[in-house]
């Protein structure tokens, strides 16, 4: 599906590991990126020895407008272009935290570095896709975004925030070819990021993490969240030219959390 395309992924965390694979796997171009170059590059190797396409390590500072820059000039002078942008980037948002017990720093400024990272890498990708005419530009949330769910810290907002900035996005550069989707996941419990999740919320509430994460499925459909593997293949559908239709649009990959 994704055959001659230049494919940007920032974050070699759980996420990020599977789009790129997924990129690759459908013959992407895969420039993966994140702050630690050992860990990039660790994900990387990987991905060479089972993929398709080509995969290039980078170490990036997605808060730093600078470093964001520079790595879009690396990759254009190496392809000449950018065709999909996905940011998978994390950040804490201390959860299992009650809001009222939170100082206004811990709840804004994970908030803020969240929102940074999303506009930074928007906004570079979009300038040389214009240019082009063509690209996707995505983003992940998860299911607080729409869901109130006790116990998020700054990450339900930050959710929700994201979200908004891609219609926004999708509406100015809609007209030049570009798109904007977003996929909405329940969050993948073979995922690392969501078992330390568990953890704080099981701290808070006097359960194990086991019994948190059981308590969340007998509330979805499917009685399941989605694994990693579920949303990097969905991720390659988006990028593709199966999805061109589709901009502005919060893929809905809840099993079933969400009603659409």
């Amino acid at each position: 599906m994704l055959d001659g395309r230049t494919a940007v992924v920032y974050g070699a965390g759980s996420v990020g590991a599977a789009v790129a694979r997924a990129f690759a796997a459908e013959g992407a171009t895969v420039f993966l990126s994140a702050r630690t170059l050992s860990t990039v590059e660790q994900v990387a190797a990987s991905i060479q020895t089972e993929s398709m396409g080509g995969v290039h390590a980078t170490s990036v500072d997605v808060l730093d407008e600078r470093s964001v820059a520079d790595h879009a000039e690396r990759v254009l002078s190496t392809t000449g272009r950018i065709d999909v942008s996905f940011n998978a980037i994390g950040h804490d948002h201390f959860q299992g935290n009650r809001l009222v017990n939170l100082s206004p720093e811990r709840f804004v400024e994970p908030l803020a570095q969240r929102l940074r990272a999303h506009f930074l890498i928007a906004r570079q990708a979009a300038q040389s896709m214009v240019e082009q005419g063509s690209g996707v530009i995505m983003m992940i949330t998860a299911t607080p975004a729409r869901l109130a769910i006790p116990l998020m810290a700054s990450f339900a907002p930050a959710c929700a925030a994201v979200e908004g900035l891609a219609r926004t996005l999708a509406a100015e550069l809609g007209p030049h070819g570009v798109r904007v989707v977003c996929l909405r996941s329940a969050g993948s419990p073979d995922s690392r990021g969501l078992q330390l999740a568990f953890q704080a919320q099981a701290r808070e509430l006097g359960k194990t993490p086991a019994q948190i994460q059981r308590s969340i499925e007998d509330e979805i459909m499917l009685r399941r969240m989605p694994s990693l593997a579920e949303v990097a293949q969905m991720a390659a559908v988006m990028a593709s030219d199966r999805a061109s239709a589709m901009t502005a649009a919060v893929v809905n990959l809840t099993c079933g959390s969400i009603a659409d």
